[in-house]
């Protein structure tokens, strides 16, 4: 039986845009704009699809926008799972001259997914989920459920904190609530987020750490070493390689994210699938959006 890497929560358009120099408020500002997929779910299941076999769940507007979103994350590979409703979500993305994002969501129908069918998880063996999944309703009680439903079957799990914005917006205690209850295999952070959820601080297990005892906490801090803090064991830094043109991160925590789990999947070893992690990483910092393409 092939075993599947699932990806649930957002399928979106991201409109990437590159500003040159500072917003000028109340006047045109030089910019170049870009039209990409988006969404971080389906930004992991695309990473992935090469590396392993990737399903992405979620929900899209019955619209064009929805129709070409589909068939451009196909197109990489994933088998596509998705209910059509609501009009399709975009995300404008500011991105500065040090490759640094700020988001403007409107997620549209990707909040809509209520259930997931028994056989879209058929045949998972690991499901990833984004904290932006539950970050609305009815989509957050049906990511919530498919992660039981996945520890059940005897598969592996995975959430990553996505972003600080969001976690604020959430509460800390509500998202530390629901991972303790969830039990996932690994959690993907980074600096940021694992300081405000009080899981790693300057490199030391935080006072929330014990919460989520079970759990192998990955802490990713851009250019320096991605700290990897695993149940029964001290935790350990990966350096981070160098990499050139760093123009745009949208989709680099994403890629980490692929690339981690498919080394995960097949049982490299938590260094390596790090390593992998970055690796992938790296091939998305010089174009625009979550893309391994041209400008």
């Amino acid at each position: 039986m092939i075993e599947v890497l699932g990806v649930l929560g957002d399928l979106v358009e991201d409109v990437v845009v590159w500003v040159d120099g500072p917003l000028r408020h109340g006047t045109d500002s030089t910019a170049r704009v870009f039209r990409r997929r988006g969404g971080s779910a389906a930004n992991v299941a695309g990473f992935a699809a090469g590396q392993w076999p990737a399903r992405f769940l979620g929900c899209v507007g019955d619209d064009p926008a929805g129709d070409a979103l589909v068939a451009e994350l196909a197109g990489h590979g994933v088998d596509v799972r998705v209910v059509r409703r609501g009009q399709t979500g975009s995300i404008v993305v500011l991105v500065d001259d040090a490759g640094e994002r700020t988001m403007l969501p409107d997620r549209g129908a990707a909040t809509l997914l209520d259930t997931v069918p028994d056989e879209w998880l058929a045949g998972l063996t690991h499901l990833h989920v984004p904290a932006y999944s539950f970050d609305g309703e009815p989509v957050g009680s049906a990511a919530a459920d498919a992660l039981r439903r996945v520890r059940r079957a005897g598969g592996t799990t995975s959430l990553d904190a996505s972003s600080t914005g969001m976690l604020a917006g959430f509460g800390r205690e509500r998202f530390l609530a629901l991972a303790a209850e969830l039990t996932p295999t690994l959690l993907f952070a980074n600096q940021e987020e694992a300081a405000l959820l009080g899981l790693l601080v300057e490199g030391r297990p935080g006072p929330e750490r014990a919460r989520l005892a079970g759990t192998t906490v990955v802490t990713k801090a851009g250019a320096a070493a991605t700290t990897v803090d695993a149940p029964g064991r001290a935790p350990f830094a990966v350096p981070v390689p160098p990499v050139g043109e760093v123009r745009d991160l949208t989709g680099a925590g994403d890629a980490f994210a692929a690339g981690f789990l498919a080394g995960f999947l097949a049982e490299v070893g938590l260094r390596e699938a790090t390593e992998r992690g970055h690796r992938c990483a790296a091939r998305v910092l010089a174009s625009p959006g979550a893309s391994f393409g041209p400008r």
